[in-house]
């Protein structure tokens, strides 16, 4: 059995966490020598570990790569537990349907073929083809690729993904998108708004049709939109929508967070990283497909040339830390958005840290002003997969 001790993200006394066979088997609260401020505060933060519903890629390995392998999988698992992440969908964007049904079928391969990786990897996220084709909309997305919903390509995915495909984002002006977006609703797959150009009544007609949810909101858009009939402020007002954010400090300004924050409410809410393959690159101009990327000096993404994003560039323990800056939200519920917000939203079991619930934990430092999370540790399933490097980390693993 293995006891890891930190002090919750709640700010409740330290506590020591006992793992068994990949199980939380007690949570016991403990008195710090003295139970004074400064020997409490040099525990690290413990918390259910993160789960992220927009990974593209990361440090070079990309989910959209012709030669996708098996082994590339594990590898983005490993390098994504490097922010706290034990959990994702990998994000496939536009690309001809022959690359999508490989590449889906690569991820089922890696799925089926290791019982870590099937916990890492809850479902699928297919982002397009089906979107807008305007500049702007189209974010980094090819244009050679974009078209129109087809649920025979629908079909086709979700056999090579063996049925993992848990949600597609689509723009709903595109024609036979209505159609499609009941299709997906009636097999249990979250239709999201995202990449569109859509006016305000066909958000409206994509919400009636079942559409539940709002990707990367704020970004994937025109850069100057109408003052009051735009696709932003429909979906900000719909309750029935949840909405992905990406609060890496570089795609939305702080008072843009600050008010999506308040709009929706904390509840429905998720947080993302939209992390691709040039995440944790040097500076420098690539090609992403035939896009060209900017990788900028502070690390962020963008198609070189214009003022707009090619995903990001960071990952979770960053977008914790900037949206505690740029809001005002506690620790405790800023990471709510990364632990049990996507979980809720996709119907899996809510992580906690409580007696019988999966030992997925992160072990971290963070103080208020701080640009990221220090992450220490990472578990899945009880077992260690990172450690932070020639530091000695103050939760013992004994």
């Amino acid at each position: 059995m293995d006891r890891i001790v930190g002090r919750p993200v709640s700010g409740l006394p330290a506590i020591a966490i006992t793992v068994d066979e990949g199980v939380i088997s007690s949570v016991e609260t403990l008195q710090v020598e003295g139970d004074d401020l400064a020997a409490r505060t040099a525990l690290p933060y413990v918390a259910p570990a993160f789960f992220d519903i927009q990974v593209n890629g990361y440090q070079g390995h990309d989910y959209c790569a012709p030669d996708l392998q098996v082994e590339t999988v594990a590898a983005i698992i490993g390098a994504l537990a490097e922010s706290g992440t034990t959990r994702h969908l990998p994000t496939i964007v536009t690309n001809p349907s022959e690359r999508i049904c490989r590449n889906l079928r690569t991820i089922a391969d890696a799925i089926d073929s290791s019982v870590a990786v099937e916990a890492a990897i809850p479902g699928m996220h297919v982002e397009g083809p089906y979107i807008s084709a305007e500049e702007g909309p189209r974010g980094a997305h090819d244009p050679r690729h974009i078209r129109d919903p087809d649920l025979h390509e629908y079909r086709e995915w979700q056999d090579a993904a063996g049925g993992r495909v848990r949600m597609i984002t689509l723009a709903p002006e595109k024609p036979g998108a209505l159609p499609f977006i009941e299709r997906l609703c009636a097999d249990g797959v979250i239709a999201a708004i995202g990449h569109t150009a859509a006016s305000p009544e066909q958000i409206r007609d994509a919400i009636d049709a079942g559409a539940t949810f709002s990707t990367h909101i704020g970004n994937g858009s025109h850069g100057t939109l109408p003052r009051f009939q735009n696709y932003l402020w429909e979906q900000l007002a719909a309750d029935e929508l949840s909405a992905g954010i990406i609060a890496d400090g570089y795609h939305l300004p702080p008072a843009v967070m600050k008010s999506i924050v308040r709009t929706k409410g904390l509840d429905r809410l998720v947080l993302v990283s939209d992390v691709a393959v040039l995440g944790g690159s040097s500076p420098g101009l690539y090609k992403w497909g035939g896009i060209d990327v900017q990788v900028f000096p502070d690390g962020h993404l963008g198609l070189a040339g214009t003022e707009f994003f090619a995903g990001a560039g960071h990952l979770l323990d960053r977008g914790v830390a900037q949206l505690i800056s740029a809001t005002g939200v506690s620790l405790e519920d800023a990471v709510m958005l990364c632990t049990v917000n996507p979980s809720r939203f996709l119907g899996g079991p809510i992580p906690a840290i409580e007696e019988g619930a999966r030992a997925d934990l992160v072990l971290f430092d963070f103080n208020p002003g701080d640009d990221s999370l220090r992450v220490k540790r990472t578990y899945a399933a009880g077992q260690l997969i990172y450690a932070e490097k020639e530091t000695e980390v103050a939760a013992q693993q004994c």
